[in-house]
Parts: C-alpha cells; sequence; structure tokens
C-alpha cells in the first residue's frame, strides 16, 4: 500500500512544485526574514510597538537563548509514515497543539486586522484567542469563524462591570475558554515605544473591544457628562491624533470630532486601564461570572502555579509577556519545568513567549506543555501579507511541527518525551 502524504506535508510538495512555476511563497517561511519582511512593510513605529520588548530586552534574548540550552535527540526506525499531530483540548479536537496568541492593535498591521487574523485560524482549524485590545470587536471576529474554536483574553480593569460586560459577550459570540492575563496590571518600560513617544491606545487604536461595548459606552458618556481636563497644546500632531481617535471610533468621524466622543472614549480607557490591585482573592469573581474554562497567563513560579491549582483554576499559560513586560527575567522556557511538576498531571499547561518554529514547538511540548501559542510571527505575517499571509505563516507552522515530530521518531503528540531532549553542551 503506497503511503501518502499527511495534509501538512502536502504543503511543502506544494511550495516545491509551484517553484517549478515561478511561483514563490506568499510571505517569508524563515522567521527572520518574515520580520524583515514585516518590517519593511510597517512604519518604524509601527513595527518598533510589535517587535519591541521591556527595557535592554534582555528578557526576550532569554526567551530564544532557553530554547538553545535543550537540544532534540532523533530516534530511528519507528515508522513514522503515519503521523497524528492533533490534541484534544477542553473538549475540542485541535489539529495541532498550537494557539494563536492574543496580539494587540492589529489595525497596525493590516486594515483588517482582527478579522483577518480569524478568518486564517479558522481556516486551519486553530484557536484564535482574541484580544482584549483588539482592533475590531470580538463579534466581528467571530462572525468569519464559523465553529471554529475561539477564546478569548482579559485584561482585568478597573470596572468590575465591565469586565463581567466581557465575558458575557465573549460566552455570546462563542468563546470556549477565558485567557486571564497576570503580568500586564502596569505597562512595561518599552524603550522602542517610549522613544517613538507611541502608545496606540491614546490614538484610540486597539480599544475596540471597549467601545463596542454597552457599559464602556455608558461610562464614556459619563466621561461626556464631566468638565474636560486641559489637553495639549494645539498643534498639527495634536490635531493628527483627535483624527486618529475619531477615525478608530464607531461611527461618523466627523461626529466623532464634534461630540467629543471618540477623545471621550481615550479618557475613559486610561483611566479604567488596568488595575494592579487584583490579588488571589478576586478569582472567585469569575467563576461567579463565566462558565467557560479559567486560564491563567503569565504564570512563571511553581509557588504561583500550584496556587493557581488550589484555586481552582482549569489552567496555566506559562508566559513572560513576550518579554514586553519585565527586562531581566527569565526565560519563559526554563520556567515551564518547573510549573509542569507543581500542578496535577489533569491540569494542562500551555505555554507563550519565544515560540517561532516548531521544533520550538517540539522541546516545549517535551518539557511538559500541552499546547504552544503563537504571536509575533503571526503579526508578522498579517503586515506582510493579510490574512493570507497569516494562513501561510501558520500552515508553515504546521507543516514544520509535523516534520519535526516525524524526523524525531514521533507519530503523534504523545510520544514527545523529556526524554527526547538533552542539554546543550
Amino acid at each position: 500500500m503506497s503511503e501518502q502524504p499527511s495534509p501538512t506535508q502536502s504543503r511543502q510538495t506544494q511550495i516545491y512544485l509551484e517553484g517549478i512555476g515561478g511561483r514563490m511563497p506568499i510571505v517569508p517561511v524563515d522567521v527572520n526574514a518574515l520580520e524583515a519582511r514585516a518590517r519593511e512593510k510597517l512604519s518604524p513605529a509601527s513595527f518598533a510597538y510589535f517587535a519591541g520588548g521591556a527595557g535592554l530586552e534582555r528578557t526576550m534574548d532569554a526567551n530564544r537563548r532557553a530554547f538553545d540550552r535543550w537540544q532534540i535527540v532523533p530516534r530511528m526506525l519507528r515508522d513514522v509514515s503515519t503521523r497524528d499531530p492533533s490534541i484534544e483540548l477542553f473538549g475540542q479536537r485541535l489539529p495541532a497543539p498550537l494557539l494563536l496568541a492574543p496580539v494587540g492593535v492589529l489595525e497596525l498591521a493590516h486594515a483588517e486586522a482582527d478579522v483577518a487574523v480569524a478568518s486564517a485560524a479558522a481556516a486551519c482549524g486553530l484557536p484564535m484567542i482574541f484580544s482584549n485590545q483588539a482592533s475590531k470587536p470580538m463579534e466581528c471576529a467571530a462572525t468569519v469563524m464559523g465553529d471554529s474554536p475561539r477564546w478569548f483574553q482579559l485584561y482585568w480593569s478597573r470596572s468590575d462591570e465591565l469586565v463581567a460586560s466581557f465575558l458575557s459577550r465573549a460566552e455570546a459570540c462563542g468563546c470556549t475558554a477565558l485567557v486571564v492575563t497576570l503580568d500586564t496590571t502596569l505597562l512595561g518600560w518599552r524603550p522602542r515605544d517610549l522613544d517613538a513617544a507611541n502608545l496606540p491606545f491614546l490614538r484610540g487604536k486597539g480599544i475596540a473591544q471597549y467601545t463596542s461595548d454597552p457599559v464602556f459606552q455608558r461610562l464614556t458618556r459619563e466621561t461626556l457628562a464631566q468638565p474636560a481636563p486641559p489637553g495639549p497644546k494645539p498643534s498639527l500632531a495634536a490635531i493628527g491624533a483627535l483624527l486618529d481617535m475619531a477615525r478608530a471610533h464607531p461611527g461618523s468621524t466627523l461626529n466623532n470630532l464634534c461630540s467629543g466622543r471618540a477623545r471621550a472614549a481615550v479618557q475613559t480607557f486610561v483611566s479604567i486601564f488596568s488595575r494592579p490591585s487584583i490579588a488571589w482573592e478576586h478569582l472567585p469573581f469569575l467563576r461567579a461570572h463565566t462558565r467557560l474554562p479559567i486560564l491563567l497567563k503569565g504564570i512563571q513560579h511553581s509557588d504561583d502555579a500550584r496556587r493557581a491549582a488550589d484555586a481552582g483554576m482549569d489552567s496555566i499559560i506559562v508566559s513572560n509577556h513576550g518579554g514586553r513586560q519585565v527586562d531581566g527575567a527569565i526565560g519563559a522556557l526554563d520556567a515551564l519545568p518547573a510549573v509542569v511538576s507543581a500542578v496535577p498531571k489533569s491540569m494542562p499547561v500551555l505555554f507563550d513567549s519565544g515560540i517561532r518554529t516548531g521544533a520550538d514547538a517540539f522541546k516545549a511540548l517535551a518539557l511538559g506543555a500541552r499546547a504552544v501559542c503563537l504571536g509575533r510571527p503571526v503579526a508578522y505575517g498579517l503586515a506582510a501579507g493579510g490574512r493570507a499571509g497569516v494562513e501561510s505563516v501558520l500552515r508553515n507552522f504546521m507543516t514544520d511541527f509535523e516534520i519535526t515530530m516525524g524526523l524525531s521518531g514521533c507519530r503523534n503528540v504523545a510520544e514527545i518525551h523529556r526524554e527526547m531532549l538533552l542539554p546543550a553542551s
């Protein structure tokens, strides 16, 4: 009986065959070239927002160095003619141990923003974690996904009423899990953004979940009813910022300018994002307001992992926010084994921060992760090629992972074990 290539392996063949006819990949396959292509497409400030990290970006470097400390030891003669990279997570079968990490302000990369990414994720059958700081409302992204899985990321704001509204909307639009990001109760010190004096939220970008929410709209009306705080001195830059706010806000640009709604929305957002007082004792509020599985994102210490399990959380995502929050922090992969050991085997641990290739995913799974989340490469694919660019990035990653899995001697994800890694000498 002849061996049939898997759908992901067929992608590799497809790329080579299309090359015979002179057709090159939509976006670069190499992740470094992909980043370079995105840099060409984006404005310097927009690229800095996606690519930058905290401080001297030592944590970003630590994320990548952590992968280099482990080497895969392939095993031979194991009959990998049939491979199954799929996993089950929270009762859903996924084609690969891969999710799209929440990435905010995607309008900086492409006008279709979250909708384009959602469409590409659905085409691949992969879950997209809707960002709390999305450029399109979660309902718009959900519309293009059909029955494909989607989750929602929450930044816990100062308004519990708004939090409850977000959770209700997430359930209503078909989200099947809640990801609570814990590491951004304060905005990290990010020199690339600071040197450009650029925070997109202050221009009304990346706050579509807010401006589409009935609770936030009421809070904005309350802001409008109060005396306006003094604004910046009139200048072309200040006028440009007001225009950006007005264009980003739902409705007529002219009406948004004249009514002050867009500026009031930004003021309201600034006043309620984020909430540094959040503590362990606040977690029951989430349980009381959602039926969804709750994942805590940003756990890096085994004691915090144990507390999450004791608090009845459903899962953990080991993450340092891609190095965007604390400079000089532990590489996320270095934190993974201790976190996995600290929680019950029945509690899935996911991984985020620094994932770039299928080999990276293989190493994370060998160290105990159930699945990984892909962030910056998705944004770069969107900038470089729109929706098609994102789908290309996802399919390339899935193919890379399956080939790595097979060439390492594994027929499925369950066969990926710690014994398949050795510390680098």
